[in-house]
């Protein structure tokens, strides 16, 4: 019988306990915390990038090759 009674109380009291999350203030902005991440990623990307333009602005060498081989 003491079970019946004791059991619902503790249950209400634990329960009582508990609090709300507190909102986060909207005025501050949430601090970055991928950016670490974000620039592993993007350097491939950048290094990439970098040798296609390298490759598009050096002159087209495949004519000069053509013409060396029919010689």
């Amino acid at each position: 019988m003491l079970i019946r009674i004791a059991l619902p109380l503790a249950g209400l009291l634990v329960l009582g306990g508990c609090n709300r999350p507190v909102p986060p203030d909207p005025e501050k902005r949430p601090e970055p915390q991928a950016t670490a991440l974000r620039d592993a990623m993007q350097q491939p990307l950048d290094k990439a990038k970098a040798a296609r333009d390298t490759l598009e602005k050096a002159p087209d060498t495949s004519a000069a090759d053509e013409a060396e081989s029919s010689r």
